[in-house]
């Protein structure tokens, strides 16, 4: 018989191949950056933020504030590498003000770090409060980040044309958030649910509005032509670290 553990560590492997999918998402962006010597239109806010999403979730997944989370430490390990990596070729090919953008946005990220783990392993004691405080956290920016799939699908419904969310991207989007949400009912985890419930329920969104407006998509599209795919890409990233926890 399978036991629980079991099957939430099964469900959690699984969670991590596909969240590993989705952080590798900005690969082509990126090697568009490098192969031309310049960022062009695009912006660092969503991998800085993301970068600080990963290190609240490493600090979740501690067995110090949220044991039997080792799932999740990997996962977002993983991501913050990527995501470190990308804004180091950011950092490369962007000009003077560029550079300074994601010197202070990593500054900052590491400022309220420090700040949140101090609090937490020095003011609390105990894992239920640490989980308590850095599952808040976490949920928070998870939440906010959410924030970025919702002007996609606004544009969908605006433009009806499914040009800015690719279908395979939302279908990766919708199981991933589905399988966290398993991984945070088979051992009930409220923060990682609340997370992860969200992305599922904005994955389902996204397939319906694909299902509604695919058809009425222009095949060549022009007002698209051209044009970086700067908000497909922060939708990518965001989807990533939101529903890899």
């Amino acid at each position: 018989m399978v036991t629980a553990d079991a099957a939430r560590n099964v469900v959690g492997i699984i969670g991590n191949v596909i969240s590993f999918g989705l952080f590798l998402s900005p690969v082509p962006t990126f090697y568009r950056i490098i192969k031309k010597k310049t960022v062009e239109e695009f912006k660092p806010d969503p991998y800085i933020a993301t970068v600080l999403n990963c290190l609240f979730w490493c600090l979740y997944g501690m067995p110090f504030v949220h044991p039997d989370s080792l799932l999740v430490v990997t996962i977002n390990g993983v991501g913050l590498v990527l995501e470190l990596a990308y804004l180091a070729v950011f950092f490369i090919y962007a000009q003077s003000k560029g550079r300074k953008k994601v010197a202070f946005g990593l500054g900052f990220d590491v400022v309220l770090f420090v700040a949140i783990a101090a609090i937490s392993l020095t003011a609390l004691h105990g894992t239920k409060k640490r989980s308590l405080m850095v599952g808040i956290v976490c949920d928070i920016f998870n939440i906010i980040m959410y924030g970025s799939p919702l002007t996609i699908m606004a544009k969908v419904i605006k433009t009806k044309s499914v040009k800015y969310m690719p279908f395979y991207l939302s279908l990766t989007n919708f199981l991933n958030g589905c399988c966290w949400t398993a991984y945070a009912l088979i051992k009930f985890d409220i923060y990682m649910l609340v997370s992860n419930g969200l992305g599922a329920v904005s994955g389902a969104i996204q397939l319906i509005l694909y299902a509604a407006y695919c058809k009425s998509t222009p095949k060549d599209d022009d007002d698209f032509a051209g044009k970086p795919t700067t908000e497909v890409q922060l939708s990518n990233t965001n989807a990533a670290a939101a529903a890899s926890v």
